[in-house]
């Protein structure tokens, strides 16, 4: 919020006004009353291996993260590109592999990966697009200077957040609103909505059928699959509600059954389809991939797109981004040691201390170590894993990430943060003026997940 000579940073200039003319008592308050919203709202997210993870609220700060036109813009178009390279490269390594054959990527990177799904080489999905909904994380180190710490291209999650927490704030704070001009993100739902059918199969007659696929009320984001088939106005459906008939999916109405046109699935790809991936799975519809692979459904996000976001593959993304769109990257990697590579290893092991070592495959924080805020005997323990599977870990440097404040009983404090704007694709590219700010509310934590003890602010892009 502010410069180092203690004055605001122009975007905050109004907001700063504000506070300083606040009861901090009432702010406070305010804040209790927010808790209370989403505890009655029902907006819990589950941490799987917790006793008492049935109900947790993710904390919400009330002092919003505010961005100028000017920063939106630079960060809409990097993103724009980087999307645009990821459904490049997924149409690439499904068909001809000219990355491969380039020998930009290794081909065993590609070929050796779970997420790499063989049943998808030959097949384009309709519009040619798999990454229908992408959540890109970024990371802020300087007035200018933004990264991307990862691309979110198989369920990106977190979006229902983004909503509660903009109307959370309008309810509470109206005024804000009239005094800063705040760009919408309120119509999330429509444009997703919208986005998704039109990229509904060639065949799809008259108005196209969306629903949302959900693992069920177990699921740790079952509250955001709910909610966003509410806001759409969809139907929220679960593997035991469709049923493969007459080459179509279809679900179980009181109607009958009736056929879906585009499935928003939150069902990861080995449980989507039993005759074709784990044939254990009760969440999915057996026989899904043979209607997919006729081209009479379109799933969201295609099978398959995890290669995309693969840890591994993200090193590659400078490479990925100019090959396919011809331009150097908008906005930069996190530099990155590859493990599986043996002088990165070495450099990796003899500098734990140092760096952030990630599981490729890893998510929501867990499966890492933060080198400088781990103990001796973490690391060490850390270095006996990372040398017997190297190649499962990428590794970086402990970035200076920016901080925002939050509101502490003693007033102001800062924690570092990140950000998560929304993309949406069809035959166009939709991003989202905000997105999901994630703070770490321990003081000098980087690690912002909400299962590993993060929260959540409202995120402000103004009009110029």
């Amino acid at each position: 919020m502010m410069n180092a000579d203690g004055t605001p940073r122009q975007p905050y200039q109004t907001y700063h006004d504000w506070y300083a003319s606040q009861d901090r008592s009432r702010l406070i308050s305010k804040s209790k009353d927010a808790e209370t919203i989403f505890r009655k709202t029902g907006i819990t997210f589950a941490v799987y291996g917790h006793a008492d993870s049935s109900e947790k609220l993710i904390p919400f700060d009330l002092i919003p993260r505010i961005i100028s036109g000017r920063e939106w813009r630079k960060l809409a178009q990097g993103i724009e590109q980087r999307v645009i390279a990821l459904n490049a490269f997924l149409d690439d390594i499904y068909h001809k592999q000219e990355i491969i054959r380039a020998g930009r990527i290794p081909r065993e990177l590609i070929e050796k990966n779970v997420a790499f799904l063989p049943q998808m080489i030959g097949f384009r999905p309709p519009g040619g697009v798999y990454t229908h909904i992408v959540g890109t994380d970024i990371v802020r180190t300087g007035e200018d200077q933004f990264y991307v710490l990862e691309d979110n291209a198989r369920t990106p999650s977190g979006v229902s957040y983004m909503l509660e927490n903009r109307e959370t704030m309008m309810q509470m704070f109206p005024e804000l609103f009239h005094e800063n001009r705040v760009r919408p993100v309120e119509n999330y739902p429509y444009l997703l909505r919208q986005s998704l059918a039109s990229l509904a199969p060639p065949g799809c007659k008259g108005k196209p059928r969306v629903a949302v696929l959900t693992p069920g009320i177990y699921n740790s984001a079952f509250y955001e699959h709910a909610f966003l088939a509410d806001m759409m106005g969809v139907e929220l459906v679960e593997g035991s509600d469709l049923k493969v008939m007459d080459g179509k999916v279809k679900m179980r109405t009181t109607r009958g059954y009736e056929a879906i046109d585009v499935l928003y699935r939150r069902v990861d790809d080995d449980y989507l389809d039993p005759l074709t991936f784990k044939p254990e799975s009760c969440l999915g519809v057996p026989g899904i991939m043979d209607v997919y692979r006729a081209g009479n459904i379109t799933i969201a996000n295609a099978p398959g797109t995890g290669i995309s976001d693969d840890k591994a593959i993200y090193s590659y993304m400078p490479e990925i981004v100019e090959f396919y769109t011809g331009r150097k990257p908008l906005l930069e990697n996190v530099p990155t040691w590859r493990c599986s590579e043996p002088d990165s290893l070495k450099y990796v092991l003899e500098n734990l201390a140092d760096l952030v070592v990630k599981e490729v495959h890893g998510s929501g924080g867990y499966g890492m170590l933060v080198g400088p805020t781990a103990t001796k005997k973490e690391r060490q323990l850390f270095a006996e894993k990372l040398a017997a599977k190297p190649n499962n870990y990428i590794a970086q440097p402990t970035l200076s990430l920016s901080t925002v404040p939050i509101l502490v009983n003693k007033g102001i404090a800062p924690r570092h943060v990140d950000l998560r704007p929304y993309v949406l694709v069809s035959d166009k590219v939709q991003i989202i003026p905000g997105g999901l700010t994630r703070v770490a509310l321990k003081a000098g934590s980087l690690v912002v997940n909400s299962s590993q003890g993060g929260g959540t602010k409202d995120t402000w892009v103004l009009e110029d």
